[in-house]
């Protein structure tokens, strides 16, 4: 009955008359392939931003005038760089009203010599060096000795001998104040040039060339008088407008540079131009449709600015974002696992749509550098992302991953196999924003994608011993190997009861790699399974399948 059994067995495999070694080696089943091949789940993918410059781009961009001046450019040379077509005029404003305060629950207005106040009704009050607090209902003590009384507004301060102060900070001019629900409006009546002393130096370093203070002279009175307010104030003190510090912040090079231009604009077909700023322009600034929902302006255009390379800004990132919290800050439906961008020529970037796993979202270059806090709209998304395979790799086989490599220059493949350091495998292909390596890993590895530096996340493809079974021809007894040669591995000898393995016999895999155990081989199916340990799954042979005679 053994004999028989051997011998079908030698039959069912095709191994009748074959020699031991040639048994050993032979391929035991029709359906082993090179490698195992299932379905890939997408690994979530790990996005990037590298980007230049800072702030919109549009008009004179501070870092290059810098960079100009020190080059010996005259401030209308570099004026008219930023601003093509441009000319200097003569301004037609010379004070403005600037807002400091909106809604203050109190305020304290001082001096360090006497000062008048001047209320709603037009009588003047001669007030004593010092400081007067009062709220929303403007109730001012005018003497020392008297109690405070309310006067009908709204009241103008003007200074004496010395500057005025709101809450201890200097301002030159008159101040404002009127009752603005639910608290007090301040504003500061100021010469146009005596504001622009404490602008100038609160927008760029005072430090800075001469001749790189007047370009930021010019357009801030030019940038001042066109953005001017419909109502009872001119002019924000902050970004809305332009920074104005008061007193505090003025410098002798700024005030140098604002009295040296004094009057002039920078007039386009004898209007105010729109004198726009900003940082740093990162080697090229935008046209001003690139940036805004505007028609073009013939001198709000690209303009190469090479001596932005002094900027700290001048490139930075990468700035590493998860998908999951980019899709909620741009409100993108499910997953990000694409995009695609709509680049202007000179870098920056229109739109971005945003591809998700339950649908897609377009949004402005502008609401991506807010939502993100970008320095500007130049920006590069990238985004790097490997497919994790579900199967494991028998040894010796190859694989061929998946993996998507969005708005990057150049890939390369790194791996670090089990215990190892990781190192790069290869430089990839990227077509249509896809890469399709293929790894042959010789033990449990791990792959990721690197492009300048910037790294996405890792997978990690496990490698079986490559197992093969073979029946003794006694049919007492089964052999086989693993590769590689993995001595004093446990191998299983797995008989199928059911729908279950049952381990029916043990032994290990000796120096040559092979191995060999006793048991009585009835009818039914077998299998060995080899458990290495050391960077290796489990590996199992094919099954092995005997028949009665």
């Amino acid at each position: 009955m053994v004999t028989k059994v051997a011998a079908a067995v030698l039959a069912a495999l095709g191994l009748a008359g074959a020699s031991p070694a040639h048994q050993a080696l032979a391929k035991h089943s029709a359906k082993r392939t090179p490698h195992t091949r299932a379905a890939r789940t997408q690994a979530l993918p790990v996005l990037f931003v590298v980007g230049h410059g800072w702030g919109h781009g549009v008009g004179l961009a501070q870092y290059g005038a810098y960079g100009y001046a020190l080059h010996g450019w005259s401030s209308d040379e570099i004026v008219a760089h930023y601003f093509p077509g441009t000319d200097l005029g003569d301004a037609r404003l010379h004070r403005v009203r600037v807002l400091l305060s909106s809604h203050a629950p109190r305020v304290v207005i001082s001096s360090r010599a006497p000062f008048t106040l001047r209320d709603g009704a037009g009588k003047k009050h001669k007030l004593a060096a010092g400081s007067y607090a009062f709220g929303p209902g403007l109730k001012v003590k005018l003497r020392a000795a008297k109690p405070a009384r309310a006067l009908k507004g709204p009241l103008l301060f003007s200074p004496g001998a010395a500057p005025l102060a709101l809450g201890g900070r200097g301002y030159r001019g008159a101040l404002r104040v009127k009752a603005a629900a639910p608290g007090l409006q301040v504003v500061n009546i100021v010469g146009l040039e005596p504001y622009l002393w404490g602008v100038v130096p609160s927008e760029m370093p005072n430090r800075w060339p001469a001749e790189a203070l007047a370009a930021q002279a010019l357009v801030a009175r030019t940038y001042a008088l066109a953005h001017v307010q419909k109502g009872d104030f001119d002019l924000y003190s902050d970004t809305r407008s332009q920074v104005y510090g008061g007193i505090a912040a003025e410098s002798p090079s700024t005030t140098d540079a604002v009295n040296g231009t004094a009057g002039q604009v920078v007039l386009y077909n004898g209007e105010l131009a729109d004198t726009f700023f900003f940082s740093s322009s990162g080697g090229r600034t935008a046209n001003v449709q690139d940036v805004w929902s505007s028609p073009p302006v013939p001198y709000l255009v690209s303009v190469p600015d090479p001596y932005d390379t002094l900027s700290p800004y001048h490139n930075w990132g990468p700035l590493r974002y998860g998908g999951a919290v980019l899709a909620r800050r741009l409100h993108v439906p499910g997953r990000i696992v694409d995009f695609g961008a709509n680049v202007a020529a000179s870098g920056r970037v229109r739109t971005l749509t945003l591809v998700g796993t339950k649908g897609d979202r377009t949004v402005t270059g502008w609401r991506v550098r807010d939502a993100l806090g970008l320095r500007s709209t130049w920006f590069r998304l990238g985004l790097l992302s490997l497919s994790t395979p579900s199967a494991t790799v028998v040894y010796g086989s190859s694989l061929r991953l998946s993996g998507v490599a969005r708005g990057v220059p150049r890939v390369s493949l790194e791996a670090q196999p089990y215990g190892g350091a990781w190192k790069t495998v290869g430089r990839l292909r990227v077509r249509n924003g896809a890469v399709s390596p293929t790894a042959s890993p010789r033990v449990t590895t791990d792959y990721r994608l690197e492009s300048g530096g910037f790294r996405s996340g890792s997978i990690r493809v496990s490698v079986a011993p490559l197992v093969q079974l073979a029946a003794g021809a006694d049919g007492t007894s089964v052999s086989g190997l693993a590769r590689p040669v993995l001595p004093g591995a446990a191998v299983q000898v797995q008989r199928l009861d059911g729908d279950v393995w049952d381990t029916v016999a043990t032994t290990t895999i000796d120096a040559n790699g092979n191995y060999s155990a006793q048991l009585q081989l009835s009818p039914g199916s077998y299998r060995a399974r080899v458990i290495a340990g050391h960077g290796f799954a489990v590996g199992v042979s094919d099954t092995l399948t005997v028949v009665a005679p």
